[in-house]
């Protein structure tokens, strides 16, 4: 499937901005089903670049944390806390920036809108179809049942409901509007790149950061050998395809004989965050001036994807 495809069939996307929340980060549902996400543009888009913060939400619904049986911080386990704060110089440097709002604990936008696990509602749900997969069964599927940590997240059955709700309020409009960006920079500039943005707990490897597109089937190898050989340039260890080869996002868009390519990056979460609370730790000044960095490289270099 092609992003025209996607975006025809999903309709017009939107163009949310900030979401009023508490000191904690809760919000009431309406507000939020109002502003899902954010998509910042600069007046003058000069790359076909997005880049995309699916993980990084941290406005809980109240709702959400009644019928939950962790508490706040346990829940935001789940997020990849702060990425769009990382990139979030993209669109002064002349890209698109898409982050959502809601968190990934509540809905996971990086899967199929068919990985359900049906025995976590109190009835039928008409969204459900197809065998159960692998990351429905671990308790990741589009409304997850845990959070990174094994914990479970809800004291009973949800409203079979809130299937419908939650995506039409929350996946759709998110993928609506990526598809309809990747489209109109496709249409600008004869192909669209999307780095969709990610965090990771430490790995036994030593990685600052790991590429996936897919082991190359998402985006062209020389994209990818680009965005490497410009992260290892600004100091970093990077690899690729090992242990994370790219999700849904990357393999649902990546289309490089459509002229649309996706590239997931992953941050070493050790170079910037606090884990056990959530914070940033001083790292983080120093993470996200190099990634402003690599950015403006990127945007600006004569690459291959000008070609």
């Amino acid at each position: 499937m092609i992003v025209t495809g996607i975006a025809a069939r999903l309709g017009r996307g939107l163009d949310a901005g900030t979401c009023p929340a508490d000191d904690n980060g809760r919000v009431a549902i309406r507000a939020l089903v109002a502003k899902p996400l954010s998509l910042f543009t600069p007046a003058d888009q000069t790359a076909p670049f997005l880049f995309a913060s699916p993980h990084s939400g941290r406005l809980y619904p109240q709702s959400f944390l009644d019928v939950s049986r962790l508490d706040p911080l346990g829940l935001r386990r789940s997020e990849d806390a702060f990425v769009d704060e990382l990139f979030a110089c993209a669109p002064a440097l002349g890209a698109g920036l898409l982050s959502a709002h809601f968190p990934r604990a509540y809905l996971d936008v990086n899967r199929a809108e068919s990985e359900l696990d049906p025995t976590m509602f109190d009835g039928p749900i008409a969204a459900h179809r197809g065998a159960r997969s692998a990351r429905v069964a671990a308790g990741l599927g589009v409304i997850p049942r845990i959070v990174r940590e094994g914990m479970e997240i809800y004291r009973a059955r949800l409203p079979a409901r809130e299937v419908p709700f939650r995506l039409d309020a929350f996946y759709r409009p998110y993928h609506q509007t990526l598809a309809n960006h990747l489209d109109k920079m496709r249409a600008c500039f004869g192909t669209a790149i999307l780095i969709d943005c990610h965090s990771m707990p430490p790995l036994t490897r030593g990685h600052d950061i790991v590429l996936g597109d897919c082991h190359g089937a998402a985006a062209a190898p020389a994209l990818t050998d680009y965005i490497q050989c410009a992260l290892i340039d600004l100091g970093f260890a990077v690899g690729r395809n090992t242990p994370y080869a790219g999700g849904y996002t990357t393999s649902l868009y990546g289309q490089p004989a459509s002229g649309v390519h996706a590239v997931q990056i992953e941050i070493n979460r050790a170079l910037y965050l606090d884990e056990k609370r959530m914070e940033k730790t001083p790292g983080f000044d120093v993470c996200a001036q190099a990634v402003r960095r690599f950015v403006a490289g990127l945007v600006a270099a004569p690459g291959p994807w000008r070609a």
